[in-house]
């Protein structure tokens, strides 16, 4: 139907981001995230070794869906996940998030942990669904006095994360 979001079919597969992707992080984050990084954190963050940023691209190569992580010892700390807000809701958020686990957990990690605003239903549900579990808080910690809630999954590398939006369960097995 014209006019109506395209699932997760119509995009290409997640891919690692460099600074090539500068702009298209930066527009991203507006759209998805109010800004929550400047261009110096996402030169930074696209530009640093021990941080890993994937994407993906719909068939117009726009960037409509990202996961940033940082490898800290043996854990992955998920730093960003953004949807292009006329892409939610279809399993995008599930599909960048678990390439960027599983990246992570090729590169040496064994646990990811996240924080994500008590009030934030969608992301929570979105965690929820890879297996993540809630192990404290953090009182007012965002711009809008929410709690943040720590969160923390165990990687297991090949697992796949069935969500009931994914349309290809086994694009990230590795």
């Amino acid at each position: 139907m014209p006019g109506q979001a395209q699932g997760p079919q119509s995009c290409n597969p997640p891919r690692l981001l460099g600074i090539r992707d500068l702009e298209a992080c930066l527009a991203l984050d507006r759209t998805a995230l109010n800004g929550l990084w400047t261009r110096e954190q996402w030169m930074r963050e696209l530009s640093d070794d021990r941080r890993i940023v994937l994407g993906i691209d719909d068939t117009k190569q726009q960037l409509i869906a990202l996961a940033a992580g940082w490898l800290v010892a043996d854990e992955l700390q998920i730093t960003a996940v953004a949807v292009a807000p006329h892409q939610r809701r279809l399993g995008l958020g599930a599909q960048i998030t678990n390439a960027l686990i599983q990246r992570g957990g090729m590169a040496g990690a064994l646990e990811a942990s996240l924080d994500v605003a008590s009030n934030n239903q969608a992301a929570l549900a979105l965690y929820a669904s890879l297996g993540f579990v809630t192990t404290g808080s953090r009182q007012k910690y965002y711009r809008d006095g929410s709690d943040a809630l720590l969160q923390w999954l165990k990687i297991e590398i090949g697992r796949v994360i069935r969500t009931e939006q994914t349309e290809n369960p086994n694009t990230f097995r590795h």
